[in-house]
């Protein structure tokens, strides 16, 4: 597949994944309110959506939103690992969802109104919101290298590609 259209795929199977980490990690009480939840606020806040579609409504908005978001970061992708091509796609994702954590949450989130602000939010919200970031990217960048680098040759199944762990 070509590299770009494998990252936004990538971007999109992530974007669903860590929507089921957030839902999970909080139902079971692992992970405190998680960051779709406080957009699902934003977005009401500003729209008063909850009353014209209700709670599910404004989330399944805000899941469509989470998506385009996932697919559209994934897309830089193809450019870093230009960039940073002896990176693996573990270290490649781990440091640009770090600073997709920093930008996003750290400076524009806050200014928008979609959160507190990391120093208030504390450092265990903080560290959730983080890590969330990094599981984005380190997927969609997994997923864009094996999705973009054709069709194996071998037989299993199992993701078998350099994870730069060894």
């Amino acid at each position: 597949m070509e590299r770009y259209k494998a990252a936004v795929v990538g971007g999109l199977i992530a974007g669903v994944v860590t929507t089921a980490v957030m839902v999970a990690g909080r139902k079971s009480g692992v992970l405190g309110k998680t960051l779709d939840r406080d957009a699902v606020d934003w977005i009401d806040d500003l729209t008063g959506s909850r009353a014209m579609i209700g709670d599910t409504g404004t989330s399944v908005v805000e899941f469509a939103n989470h998506l385009g978001a996932s697919a559209a970061f994934a897309a830089a992708l193809p450019k870093l690992r230009e960039l940073l091509p002896s990176l693996s796609p573990l270290a490649l994702g781990t440091l640009y969802g770090t600073a997709l954590y920093a930008v996003n949450i750290g400076c524009i989130a806050p200014v928008l109104g979609i959160t507190e602000g990391e120093v208030k939010a504390g450092p265990r919200k903080a560290t959730e919101r983080w890590a969330v970031h990094v599981i984005q990217a380190v997927v969609s960048a997994l997923l864009a290298e094996r999705l973009a680098s054709g069709t194996d040759t071998d037989t299993d199944t199992d993701f078998d590609f350099d994870l730069g762990l060894k």
